[in-house]
């Protein structure tokens, strides 16, 4: 396995300045942000170290050569949106950007595209499964003809009441997958696990990556903490409102070494990536990088 991190926390670095430290830093890998080149509103959104709109061949190749210069293989490209919000325009506009994101990994010989199935927060899982089975079979035949696997990430999209009741992503539990691959079978559609939403609803990750280990692409390591006073006094109802506190790996609730384990365990030897989300480590550009270095000391000597 290697050892990469997520872009997205570095917003004011450019690629080559976020690499450079990567590289310097004893990262063997990197997983780029490709957001639009507009601004969001979600923490973490809104980064573009590849503007995907104008990427072309030439501009391919020099991005490939700064990056094998620096020993950095690209693990994925990132773009997290909604392609199931209930506004059609708002669905169109996302997805025909992720086709860009997809088309621009073809050209830089990446292999996965990490991003979220959506979800209307305010239908029921069926009646949303009734919506992706309309939408994203043509996502996934895009992405296969370009050589392209599309790795969701697991994260619910529960974590502020706008996104109350459902959350803004479907694929969040063994059964929903289960249901979603029945539906869409390809082989280039699965997983970018990130073992910190598992704890959040209590599912074991240990048995998610035994179940599932066929259909993982890719691993984000992003730790949770579940804080047991905000649990006492908010409920398993609030479905986290007030007590899932995202943390950077090593500071949560997640037992490293155990999920490292169980990767190993199936063969996996791809890239772990750390996703930064952890806001006791953000506010400025040496804060973000000292929560790197954290986890990277608690991952290495576990992935050696």
């Amino acid at each position: 396995m290697k050892l990469g991190f997520l872009t997205a926390a570095l917003p004011s670095n450019t690629l080559e300045q976020a690499a450079k430290w990567g590289a310097e830093s004893g990262f063997q890998a990197i997983e780029i942000a490709c957001w639009p080149l507009e601004k969001a509103a979600r923490r973490y959104a809104g980064v573009t170290h590849i503007d995907v709109t104008t990427l072309d061949k030439t501009k391919a190749k020099e991005i490939r050569k700064m990056l094998d210069d620096y020993n950095l293989p690209i693990s994925a490209l990132a773009y997290y949106p909604n392609p199931l919000h209930p506004e059609a325009d708002h669905r169109d506009t996302v997805i025909s950007h992720l086709k860009k994101v997809i088309e621009a990994a073809a050209l830089l010989e990446v292999s996965v595209v990490g991003t979220f199935v959506g979800k209307d927060k305010d239908k029921t899982v069926e009646q949303n499964l009734e919506d992706y089975a309309k939408v994203w079979p043509p996502i996934v035949k895009f992405a296969k003809e370009h050589g392209i696997k599309m790795g969701i990430e697991n994260c619910p999209m529960l974590f502020s009441l706008d996104e109350w009741p459902g959350g803004n992503n479907l694929a969040s539990t063994p059964a929903i997958w289960r249901k979603m691959w029945e539906i869409i079978p390809d082989d280039n559609f699965g997983l970018n696990l990130d073992p910190s939403h598992l704890i959040l609803q209590m599912i074991d990750y240990e048995r998610v990556i035994g179940e599932f280990s066929s259909k993982i692409f890719h691993v984000h390591a992003k730790d949770l903490h579940i804080d047991l006073e905000g649990l006492y006094n908010n409920g398993v109802l609030s479905q986290g409102m007030g007590w899932q506190v995202p943390r950077l790996p090593g500071l949560g609730d997640v037992d490293w070494a155990k999920f490292i384990t169980a990767l190993k365990s199936i063969g996996y030897d791809d890239v772990v990536s750390i996703e930064h989300e952890d806001r006791n480590y953000e506010g400025d550009e040496e804060l973000v990088k000292r929560g790197f270095y954290l986890s990277r000391d608690v991952l290495i000597p576990l992935m050696n």
